[in-house]
């Protein structure tokens, strides 16, 4: 046998032994999980104008008319350069049903749009719901907040998730008179979770739409593997 291939093989055994070595030595294996809050920065609101029309044409006509003024409204507000986009667009047939049963009979037509307003300044919630209702906007849809980037809360959640699985796994060690040796594994658990807190909101009153936006939490898992010394 060539020397190379044989010490191929010898190279092969040692570590098929090292790793049954650690496979067979005791281990304590623990979870951590955390969360972070922390109050949003961006806000999404959705704004629906639903009119009527004896024909299709008519419900659109007096729909886009509406959704005219209030785009326009909802500019002068926040600038030419407002993120305001249409996120549903339709126009269906309205029906009357007999009694009785029988042909439904044609009424009309009605026509919806709904735009989504992003702002980057939560504080403008409550105007722009009132801007959009004054204008002509026959519905405000839910209110979804969040935080334009999630990292820092994640980082700071996996730092805390990591903390109480050692937390955890020396609490087990120590039941059974042993101690935490070297970690053989650290990993996330789950994929991190931004829970995105949602409120609605009314149509708008005399006095300024009150909006309390809440936090975000951000959770993070990790599980932890360490040798038990």
């Amino acid at each position: 046998m060539n020397k190379p291939l044989l010490m191929l093989i010898l190279v092969t055994c040692l570590s098929f032994r090292s790793a049954a070595q650690i496979a067979t030595r005791p281990f304590v294996r623990a979870m951590g999980q955390a969360s972070v809050f922390a109050p949003p920065d961006q806000v999404k609101v959705d704004a629906s104008i639903v009119t009527q029309g004896s024909t299709a044409q008519e419900a659109a006509s007096h729909n886009a008319d509406q959704v005219s003024a209030v785009l326009a409204a909802l500019h002068k507000l926040l600038g030419p350069g407002a993120d305001i986009k249409t996120i549903n667009y339709s126009v269906v047939p309205n029906y009357k049903y007999p009694q009785g049963g029988g042909t439904p009979t044609l009424t009309g037509y009605t026509a919806s749009v709904t735009v989504e307003i992003t702002l980057g300044a939560v504080s403008m919630t409550g105007p722009v719901i009132d801007t959009a209702t004054e204008a002509g906007a026959t519905s405000i849809g839910g209110l979804r907040f969040s935080l334009r980037d999630p990292e820092p809360q994640r980082l700071q959640a996996l730092r805390l998730a990591t903390l109480q699985a050692k937390s955890h796994a020396e609490a087990m060690a120590s039941g059974l008179g042993g101690k935490v040796g070297a970690v053989i594994s650290l990993e996330e658990g789950n994929a991190v979770r931004v829970q995105q807190l949602v409120a609605s909101a009314g149509a708008a009153a005399s006095t300024p739409t009150p909006v309390e936006p809440g936090l975000i939490e951000v959770q993070a898992t990790v599980v932890l593997q360490a040798e038990l010394n």
